[in-house]
């Protein structure tokens, strides 16, 4: 089959890969539509993922009909319609038990994520051993583990643009919302205008935030950010955006604070530190208010140098991460999209075929063309 493998330092192609099987009784085989970029992937892409070898299958975004199932899967059926969680949780281990699904210890094919963040969580599609093992989704192919627990049926009426997106983007966004507890009144910021930071602001809206900010430097992106009702935006270039937030949030700062700005795109040293990475995180800590919580879904891997911490300590802020939400909540955004109250496909501002997978990920790692996300049909 074909599929849009990395082979070294900003370098992809699109080359044959043999075709993924049944390995396990719970697998099961789906055939691609859609898949979509995402900024999970430019560390890999810009070659900070040491581990990784050439031939990495990339994407963990994808949906697609199912063409084979192994003896033990019970919810899916050949021909199904699914949309695929970008996280491998096995739905047994004490941490699923417990709705911790992204912090699986069964979803990944061997590794460990030391010296970054310590032992393994749940595997992801389109990563190297230590972060799951799994090949991705840019692909015709792609094999499922697991599949009764982290792949659902698309409802017929969502399209395969809109149902893209609740495989990671839209899941981690709505996490963010509640991980920052977002309720009604709140004053909500949020750092970064991609297609997380915008369904953020959009998940906060719809938790009933009396102010919602993004905050960003990309001037189209801004614009896409207001046609939300309720949704306001900073562009950090021309304000000073901890004068402004104090200013929309009655002299306090934001009640929570989310850095949605995911990784740099660019080459930062590893794993000692990004000299141009951590600075959403840093103006968050700084602007929200006292006691207040920040949120962390900045995909990037490593070490952020110049944390903030005894801001955090003194102000007595809440800061809690949750870059990949697990599975669970992925049916009832489904259904939100179903009902038209969850709108995604207007982030898929580009739509090429596999074959040009190369020019889909430089306009999207250079932000060109007002590229938000590139949608790949196989």
């Amino acid at each position: 089959m074909r599929a849009l493998c990395w082979e070294g330092a900003d370098a992809l192609a699109v080359r044959r890969v043999p075709d993924p099987e049944l390995r396990n009784a719970h697998d099961m085989i789906v055939r691609v539509r859609r898949s979509v970029t995402c900024g999970g992937d430019l560390p890999l892409l810009a070659g900070r993922i040491p581990e990784a070898a050439a031939g990495e299958v990339l994407g963990h975004e994808f949906v697609g009909d199912v063409v084979e199932v192994g003896p033990d899967v019970r919810r899916h059926r050949v021909a199904d319609r699914v949309v695929v969680g970008a996280s491998v949780a096995c739905g047994a281990c004490w941490f699923c038990r417990q709705g911790l699904l992204a912090c699986c210890d069964n979803g990944t094919s061997g590794g460990a994520a030391e010296p970054e963040w310590g032992p393994p969580t749940a595997g992801c599609y389109g990563r190297p051993a230590r972060l799951g093992g799994f090949a991705g989704g840019h692909a015709e192919f792609v094999r499922v583990p697991y599949a009764d627990v982290g792949a659902f049926a698309v409802p017929a009426g969502v399209d395969d643009d809109r149902a893209v997106f609740a495989a990671d983007a839209a899941p981690a966004a709505w996490h963010g919302a509640e991980l920052g507890g977002i309720g009604p009144g709140d004053v909500v910021a949020v750092w970064g205008a991609g297609a997380v930071g915008q369904l953020t602001a959009g998940a906060a809206v719809a938790r009933g935030a009396a102010r919602v900010v993004v905050v960003d430097e990309h001037d189209d992106r801004l614009r896409m950010v207001t046609r939300n009702p309720g949704v306001e935006a900073l562009n950090h270039r021309y304000v000073d955006v901890l004068a402004e937030l104090r200013e929309r949030s009655g002299g306090r700062g934001p009640d929570v604070c989310v850095d949605a700005a995911g990784p740099p795109a660019g080459p930062t040293r590893w794993p000692t530190g990004e000299p141009d990475g951590g600075v959403a995180l840093r103006e968050a800590v700084h602007a929200c208010r006292k006691g207040g919580t920040v949120v962390v879904l900045d995909g990037g891997a490593g070490f952020v140098d110049r944390f903030p911490v005894g801001a955090v300590a003194e102000k007595g802020l809440v800061v809690r991460g949750g870059r990949r939400a697990g599975p669970g909540a992925i049916p009832e955004l489904l259904d939100r999209m179903a009902r038209d109250e969850l709108v995604t496909e207007h982030l898929a501002t580009h739509r090429l075929p596999l074959e040009r997978g190369v020019d889909g990920y430089a306009l999207f790692r250079d932000r060109a063309d007002g590229c938000v996300r590139v949608v790949f049909t196989p």
